[in-house]
Order: C-alpha cells, then structure tokens, then sequence
C-alpha cells in the first residue's frame, strides 16, 4: 500500500498531466488518465453525461475542443483511502466547434486509484467561477 503523502504527491501529478493532455489535445495520455466510467456535469447544458470520456477523447481526437490556455490559480488535493479529489479554479480559452471562448472555471474531480492505472478520474463537475 501507498503511503499517505505519496497518493496526494501522486494525484497533484496526475492532475498537472490532466491538465498538460487538455491543452495538448494529448488523447493517449487523456485516456490512460480518464476512468471507463467517467461521468461529467456541467456546460453547455448542465447535465450528467454517463459516456463522458468517449465523448471527451472524440472532442479533443476531431479538434471539436481545442484549448489555447488552461492557467491554474488555485488547485485543492484531498486523499481518502484509494479516492481522491481535486477542485481546480483557473482560466481557460479556446474553441469549440470553431467558436471561441474563454471564462474563469471551477472543476471539482473525482479520482480512484489502482495499482493497475495510478489514479484515474472518475467523475467530474465544472461550473464558471
């Protein structure tokens, strides 16, 4: 068993990967880090999406999602056991579909972790800040 301080080490790790593959459109890395289960709420429509990374890694594979700044003002690491959470606030900016944006955001992650993947996420929420 991973000791304590190296699961929060190793989550505040995978979070800064996350980030690097989205701003990359790095959908290898996107999917090691992205759990098959992977449920999303949040813009454009505020739903729960149940299909979510299938439909994250097509986003950024077609370019559909492309960012052009994800900077990180503030990031929150909480372990418990094999679960972990990150709340990320930051700006970003890009397009989707062609059409630009950019806004302040709040993300709030879900993560497990397993010997077999490291830690993966498992849900997510994001909402403007």
């Amino acid at each position: 068993m991973t000791d304590h301080t190296t699961l929060i080490d190793e989550l505040a790790k995978a979070e800064q990967r996350l980030q690097a593959a989205q701003l990359a459109g790095d959908v290898e890395e996107l999917d090691r880090l992205l759990d098959e289960r992977l449920v999303f709420t949040g813009p454009p429509d505020n739903q729960c999406h149940p299909d979510a990374k299938q439909l994250d890694l097509h986003n950024h594979r077609s370019r559909t999602l492309v960012l052009t700044k994800l900077l990180q003002e503030d990031l929150t690491v909480l372990v418990v056991g094999e679960t972990g959470v990150t709340c990320f606030l930051g700006t970003l900016e890009g397009s989707v579909a062609g059409t630009p944006f950019a806004g302040r955001m709040s993300y709030t992650r879900t993560w497990v972790h397993t010997d077999e993947h490291g830690w993966r996420i498992l849900a997510a929420h994001a909402s403007p800040a």
